[in-house]
């Protein structure tokens, strides 16, 4: 068994948070997560949670809304953002571990407060699902949707036996005063702060729901100048401590590295992951091999492939020839994917490799030659020649080749080598009558 220094692979704090969900088919988006839980545990149905980055289509969360409102409190408060992804949770939030910095406080109290069975958490729903929600809530209610804010439903009087459906429209944009998006975040957690507040003082029974209307784009102001660098770090080195997992579970950044080996000329880096948003565990696999070539008359490394076991299913990918660096450096590529100008493809069809979509970002890996607690040189999968550079450079031959014609014209004028005297005799041109 290897020393854990051996392997070392390198994400950005946003790799290690949605690694989870594997990177399923759709754009991250492209989807809204949807948290619902309601007041004294009662259960919300009994279908089971999506699998780990199954995306919730419309007519899925149809299935579930209606499974879990069967037994729930009808009196539904649906917290609506305007904007809303799984990068606020991971970001901003604890998540949900009622951590002192997070933005979520009340809303990750309210969920420790209905654990699961009473608790239901869609990491990725589907946009379009996400935002008939309203409607699909009405009819499932038979009422008709009143808008509130937390002032006017303070003089509301719920009834525990009459449905009501209370939509309270929390914002996300910045706004004018320039308001971070942590800032926006936690003025709306205090919103649904107090809006439990007060349907727990006239101790009516609820179900809540929050969600948003469109997925929002997260710019990383919040990470750590750390986080920031293009620094190399280690495998053990956390980066989800500052972007934890959304769940009360450890974060993913302290995979175990059991079944992990490597020699001279093989190196097999297996990561571990247990327990990933409550559904099980899975763990990645990344096969390299070392190698001599006489043409660069120096040893290369090649990463041949990345297996994938979750739920007792396995999947293979295959690496192409351009994963690999010379085998005293490193190999980093920004995007390492399975799509999309693939870097790693399916093996086989038999082995449900299809199904899944693997995605890395700021991938860095080295298996061979480590020395010390740093990665070694980074051979970058970028040419030096990129698409800025060729445009150039053929515009600057353009420009060249315009010159030199126009040069080339200039030395071919030539000036007339005899004039006519102004001072001889007039040319006389005879007529005939």
């Amino acid at each position: 068994m290897a020393d854990a220094k051996m392997y070392r692979v390198r994400f950005t704090a946003y790799t290690c948070a949605v690694l989870c969900c594997l990177f399923l088919t759709g754009c991250c988006s492209d989807q809204v997560p949807l948290i619902m839980w309601s007041s004294g545990g009662v259960p919300l149905g009994s279908v089971a949670p999506p699998a780990v980055g199954h995306v919730v289509s419309s007519s899925q969360l149809v299935s579930y809304l209606n499974d879990a409102l069967s037994g729930a409190p009808h009196n539904v408060l649906l917290f609506l953002q305007e904007k809303l992804s799984l990068d606020d949770f991971t970001m901003y939030g604890g998540v949900f571990g009622n951590k002192q910095d997070s933005a979520y406080q009340n809303l990750e109290s309210a969920l420790q407060s209905s654990p699961p069975p009473s608790s239901l958490v869609l990491p990725m729903v589907s946009w379009p699902g996400v935002s008939a929600v309203p409607g699909l809530l009405q009819e499932q209610l038979g009422t008709s949707p009143l808008y509130l804010e937390p002032a006017t439903l303070a003089q509301l009087r719920l009834n525990a036996s009459a449905p009501a459906l209370l939509i309270i429209r929390l914002p996300y944009s910045p706004g004018a005063d320039m308001m971070s998006p942590k800032e926006v975040l936690s003025g709306n957690d205090e919103v649904i702060g107090q809006v439990l507040d007060i349907v727990k003082e006239q101790g009516v029974p609820y179900t809540a729901i929050y969600t948003a209307l469109k997925p929002s784009r997260v710019i990383g102001e919040e990470i750590s100048p750390e986080l920031r660098s293009v620094g190399r770090s280690l495998l053990q080195k956390c980066l989800g401590e500052t972007r934890p997992d959304p769940t009360n579970l450890r974060p993913l950044c302290h995979p175990s590295l059991t079944g992990s080996s490597c020699n001279r000329s093989l190196s097999r880096l297996v990561l571990n992951y247990e327990n990933v948003l409550g559904f099980g565990s899975f763990r990645l696999i990344f096969a390299m091999s070392r190698r001599f070539y006489r043409v660069s008359a120096r040893e290369w490394f090649a990463l041949d492939q990345v297996e994938l076991e979750y739920d007792g299913q396995k999947a293979t990918f295959n690496g192409s020839r351009n994963i690999n660096a010379p085998a005293e450096f490193s190999y980093h590529c920004e995007s390492v994917t399975s799509f999309r100008y693939a870097l790693l493809v399916p093996r086989t069809a038999s082995d449900n490799a299809n199904q899944w979509r693997l995605s890395f970002n700021h991938f860095q890996i080295q298996g061979f030659g480590v020395m010390g607690q740093d990665f070694s040189y980074a051979s970058d999968c970028a040419g030096f020649f990129t698409p800025g550079i060729w445009m150039g450079l053929l515009t600057s031959l353009l420009m060249v080749l315009i010159l030199t014609y126009g040069l080339h014209m200039i030395t071919q004028l030539r000036t007339m080598d005899r004039f006519d005297d102004p001072k001889g005799p007039a040319i006389s041109v005879p007529q005939n009558e």
